[in-house]
């Protein structure tokens, strides 16, 4: 098969949830699993950025995390309040939560062996790089390279979200599918920062696929209590031993950028990537750079392996 292969969606089972999950590339090549963030659905990594890092030597795997798309839906936890987050923030008094990020990273693990994979490149974005930082400390072993996209250590010290996307994010949730389309809009120019024709142009129709997917709101709320309840890895990460990208916006809204270099801080040896006029998104323009990052530094590990 060549590098431009691609299977479709199927279902694995993986710490004891379904997990949607799609391959893209050649089968034999180096497997690069692709983690995404807090209540964005894998179609959220763009068809033609996993075909782009398929032909640059990797078997390119995204999938659903619990709780979203068509991978498992749990239950339990009230959605959150202000009250919580204020309490969380100023006497650090815990958010409960179903469960916790250690749980999605063992949700990635399960998907590894289902797939008999015994170590993989992680490249995750936003909760999935807290949740690949997490893959890192607990199963070191299953981790060939590590890329934290606009990601975060945990640290409560790092500056909170913008109040403008914040107000996004925390609004209740669309009740119609014109309303989805509409918020989905407004909330990727806010987090995208600026103007992006490309990706623009792009987001009705990829809003339709993700209604057309699924939606579940309260798996959002559930996945965002996983993050308030983990804590800060930020004591933790001196004993991550993969080789580590941190790649970060500029201009980031939602996780500030002193998180990523706050991140490449706390790992040994992290290589950090600032990238001009980069929100918290991966628009269009932005490909060529950070699809040339991630190769040549898994890449890279591998070499360092061999």
């Amino acid at each position: 098969m060549t590098a431009t292969a691609h299977q479709l969606p199927q279902i694995a089972r993986a710490n004891g949830i379904d997990i949607c999950y799609e391959i893209f590339g050649d089968p034999t090549a180096p497997p690069l699993l692709l983690i995404m963030g807090l209540g964005a659905q894998m179609v959220i990594w763009d068809d033609e950025f996993c075909e782009r890092l398929a032909a640059r030597g990797f078997r390119v795997i995204r999938f659903d995390n619990r709780d979203i798309g068509q991978s498992s839906k749990l239950h339990g936890g009230r959605r959150l309040t202000p009250f919580e987050l204020l309490k969380l923030r100023f006497f650090q008094i815990p958010v409960a939560a179903p469960y916790r990020l250690l749980d999605m990273a063992k949700d990635t693990v399960g998907l590894m062996d289902a797939l008999d994979i015994k170590s993989a490149h992680l490249v995750g974005a936003s909760m999935g790089g807290m949740i690949a930082q997490e893959i890192a400390l607990s199963f070191p072993h299953r981790v060939h390279s590590l890329t934290s996209i606009m990601s975060t250590t945990g640290n409560p010290r790092i500056p909170p979200p913008t109040r403008e996307v914040a107000m996004l994010l925390m609004a209740p949730p669309p009740k119609t599918r014109d309303e989805y389309i509409k918020r989905f809009q407004k909330t990727w120019k806010a987090l995208r920062v600026g103007s992006f024709p490309e990706d623009e142009a792009r987001d009705v129709a990829l809003a339709e696929r993700c209604f057309a997917r699924g939606l579940n709101p309260a798996g959002v709320g559930r996945q965002l209590r996983a993050i308030l309840a983990s804590g800060s890895r930020k004591p933790r990460l001196h004993l991550v031993t993969a080789p580590t990208l941190v790649i970060h916006g500029k201009v980031d809204p939602l996780v500030h950028p002193t998180a990523g270099k706050d991140t490449a801080e706390s790992i040994p040896n992290a290589k950090l990537l600032m990238i001009d006029g980069m929100g918290h998104a991966i628009p269009i323009p932005t490909w060529p750079q950070i699809i040339d990052a991630i190769a040549e530094h898994a890449h890279g590990a591998n070499a360092q392996a061999a």
